[in-house]
């Protein structure tokens, strides 16, 4: 199948949730790299979870099947150009290649903030009004750090 092929199955997974009112319009097919293939769509309404976006759910999906957080060599179909916690998300599982449909002002212009989210990185993450992040005890955060690396446990 091609690209198209996939985002035609993200498309149908995304209308079919959001005909049931369970998600917005965003729906990601995901490829791994034995070449078994995931669908999933946003569940945010129904699952009352706001980490439930298409591509976080389909990467649960895969990486559950294939019993690893890795995801090296797979490939992602999305219906919108993922939103800063879906490209991390995707960084993290180590997925290389994204396709998607709709841009972040598509999204905007519908009514989602992932457009405003970039803006709010990109200008330093210092509106206070939006969200203000304070340092704790860093002291006592940074012993727990090096109880893991004594542990010479796997860094992800």
């Amino acid at each position: 199948m091609d690209e198209k092929a996939y985002l035609v199955m993200a498309v149908e997974q995304a209308r079919k949730t959001m005909q049931e009112n369970l998600g917005g319009p965003f729906g990601a097919a995901l490829v791994d790299a034995n070449g078994n293939v995931f669908v999933g769509s946003n569940t945010v309404l129904g699952s009352h979870d706001p980490t439930g976006h298409a591509e976080v759910n389909v990467i649960r999906q895969a990486c559950e099947a294939n019993k690893t957080h890795d995801l090296t060599g797979s490939i992602l179909y999305t219906t919108c150009y993922p939103c800063p916690m879906c490209l991390g998300a995707c960084i993290w599982a180590n997925i290389k290649t994204v396709y998607y449909g709709c841009t972040p002002q598509d999204a905007e212009a519908i009514g989602f903030r992932d457009d405003f989210i970039y803006r709010y990185i990109q200008q330093g993450c210092t509106d206070k009004e939006i969200l203000e992040l304070k340092s704790g005890d860093r002291k006592a955060c940074l012993a727990l750090f090096s109880e893991y690396q004594a542990m010479e446990k796997e860094i992800y």
